[in-house]
């Protein structure tokens, strides 16, 4: 099999059913299949999903027990994955199906590893526009990928990759983070972006938050780092102050100093928190998700 297309469904009643019949006739020359991967919604979208795996022997449908949210609904998609490609799309229809060629070929031409999708124009919710670009910033950092490179989530895995992505059993998956900790082997190609046809982005200010703090404390030293130097700068500021007193060029509340040096140790604290509580969930073996309904395809 050539292709394997995994579609997270939330609250996409209205636009699943045509937007599979566009997958199914955009390849319907190549062997693919396509995992729909219903991440607790609340419409009727378990329904629907459900009658589109029994209408077409390449459907798998998995539904999960509650919204785990998009990289753990994609983490879940990605395990049942039979293709030598992996292609992740949305449901919202703003990247058309059609597309999915365009990032096949380039991968194929250049041997990438991953391919992500580019926009000449992007039609995001601003939200969402300044959510990712503020995680493009810091994972330009973290993770050492080009600063041009935007980490769309319409992208294509090679199968040999998400075999190595799928290791990685803990609750908190983010799937840009760990494609760039396994390669650099990393393509990009232009691809068309609409307007979504119906409802309203699903990203919000807090997801983009969690989002944000994942990356941060799931996938780098950064805080820590940030921590031991703020202790140095408080460390040293008292110090100064205290010699310059101690000579009476200034006299200072001491207060101030106690003050400042308590700030940053509540916030050392609250640092060295995060990564225990982090530690504790992955340790306690908190699942990435759980499947209520698993509709496996007959497609071979």
């Amino acid at each position: 099999m050539l292709l394997s297309v995994i579609i997270p469904v939330y609250h996409g009643a209205i636009s699943i059913a045509k937007l599979v019949e566009e997958v199914q006739e955009n390849l319907k020359a190549y062997a693919f299949e396509l995992i729909l991967v219903n991440d607790g919604s609340k419409d009727n979208s378990e329904k629907i999903c459900i009658e589109l795996a029994e209408k077409f022997k390449n459907v798998t449908f998995l539904s999960l027990r509650k919204n785990f949210g998009e990289f753990n609904a994609v983490m879940c998609g990605l395990n049942y994955v039979k293709g030598e490609y992996a292609v992740i799309i949305d449901d919202d229809f703003q990247n058309p199906p059609s597309e999915i060629l365009k990032l096949l070929e380039t991968a194929q031409k250049s041997n990438f590893d991953v391919v992500y999708s580019q926009y000449e124009e992007k039609k995001h919710h601003h939200i969402r526009n300044l959510g990712s670009w503020l995680v493009n910033q810091v994972t330009t950092s973290l993770f050492k990928k080009p600063q041009d490179l935007y980490l769309s989530s319409f992208k294509l895995i090679k199968r040999d990759i998400v075999k190595e992505i799928c290791q990685y059993k803990g609750p908190y998956p983010y799937i840009d983070g760990l494609i760039f900790n396994i390669t650099d082997n990393v393509g990009k190609v232009i691809v068309q972006h609409d307007n979504r046809h119906h409802g309203e982005s699903n990203y919000t200010i807090k997801k983009l938050a969690s989002l944000f703090l994942n990356i941060i404390f799931g996938y780098s030293l950064l805080p820590v780092r940030l921590s031991l130097f703020l202790g140095m700068l408080s460390t040293s500021v008292a110090l100064v102050l205290s010699i310059l007193q101690f000579i009476g060029t200034i006299d200072y509340p001491i207060r101030l100093v106690v003050l400042f040096v308590g700030g940053i140790q509540l916030i050392s604290i609250g640092i060295v928190g995060e990564y225990i509580g982090k530690t504790f969930l992955t340790q306690s073996n908190m699942p990435q998700y759980s499947i209520k309904i698993e509709k496996i395809n007959n497609a071979q």
